[in-house]
Parts: C-alpha cells; structure tokens; sequence
C-alpha cells in the first residue's frame, strides 16, 4: 500500500508565482504532497521546472507528483503521475511505469472510480466539486450526497481506493466534505490566491485533519 497524503497542493500557471514558487511555499507551510500540474511547457522546460521542485521537495520529504506527461517517467526524481485522462488505460500505464511509481487517475462518476480501482491506481480525484477556474471542464458537479453515495458503493464492492474530493474546493467546503467519509481533498485555486498563500495552506491542513 503505497503513501497517499490526505491534503494534496496542485500547481498551475498564474501570473504571480512560477510553479517552483508554489511549490517552494507550499513546502515552507507544510505540504507533504505536491502535484505539479503544467500543461503549457515543452519537455526540457518541464524538466527544469520538475528538477528544481524535485530538489526542493527532497530537502522537505516531500512527495512529487507529476500531471500527465508520463513519458518522463525514470527522467527526473518523480515519485508518481496523476493521468487527467478519464478514458486511459491503466493496465498498460501501470507495465509503462512499474509498481513503485504512484499513479493516480481523474473520475467524475462511481463506475469511473470503481474501473480505476480495477486497473490498479493507487488513488482517485473525483470531482469537479464546484466550478473552478484553474480547470475549466464541463464534467457535471458532484455534490456531497455523491461523495456519500460513492464511499458506499465501494464499501459494497470491499473497494479500498483512497478517494480524494477535488474542483473549486473553499476552506468553508471542507468540513461538510471530510464527513461523507472521503479520503481527502486536493486543492490549488484557493491556496494559490489567498492573500497568505502559507496561512490558506496551513487553514486546509487542520480542517482536512480534523
């Protein structure tokens, strides 16, 4: 069973700060997993900036994680991907990368979840919660009866994929969202424009610990 951090940052492009000074704060407030989510960069300068997070997320044991781009696994110090892709094949990302690597999927319904669960990956985000400008999709929201439906599904099923709650997520979201037995919440928008990003941080830590 591989580690899966409760409260997972995801970087994205925003004027004020470079995904290195995302990450780099997000380390200073705490964060034991980062999601590093580009989707703009050619291959070397993804690389830059993966190396440069990398190292930072070493001096902080933190865990990196990679959006998308899987064909850089084994080129940089990354410990997992997270595939956007609702229609990937597991299976045969799973024999690409190995089993050491982390490797987590996107669902937006609970046959989404249950096929990721059956093709091996090692968690979920399942979402969009709320509308969310960091993302735009036109997947349907879910609400929190879908979180609640959802955990009892898979508890039918004796499905123990870890499930995090993702999309537009407040700090005023996430307690009602922690009690429909979810594993936990990913989030970007709300840290990254808050006017103390390591304070925003920190806020959803507790709240997702409680």
């Amino acid at each position: 069973m591989k580690y899966i951090e409760k409260l997972q940052y995801i970087t994205h492009d925003i004027p004020h700060l470079t995904h290195i000074e995302q990450a780099q704060l997000a380390c200073e407030a705490g964060a034991k997993w980062i999601q590093y989510r580009c989707l703009s960069k050619a291959d070397d300068e993804l690389l830059k900036d993966i190396n440069a997070i990398a190292e930072i997320c070493d001096d902080w044991g933190t865990t990196l994680i990679v959006t998308d781009h899987i064909h850089l696994n084994g080129k940089a110090d990354i410990q997992g991907f997270h595939i956007e892709d609702m229609n990937a094949d597991f299976i045969a990302l799973r024999k690409f990368v190995g089993d050491d690597i982390t490797l987590g999927g996107s669902a937006n319904t609970v046959e989404d979840l249950i096929r990721l669960a059956n093709e091996g990956v090692d968690y979920a985000g399942f979402g969009p919660f709320a509308i969310t400008e960091t993302k735009p999709n036109s997947y349907s929201l879910l609400s929190l009866q879908a979180y609640i439906d959802a955990a009892n599904k898979l508890d039918q099923l004796k499905i123990t994929l870890p499930v995090l709650a993702v999309g537009g997520i407040k700090i005023y979201d996430v307690e009602a969202i922690m009690q429909t037995r979810i594993f936990g919440i990913a989030v970007s928008g709300a840290i990254n424009f808050a006017d103390d990003f390591i304070e925003a941080y920190q806020d959803f830590y507790e709240a997702v610990k409680l």
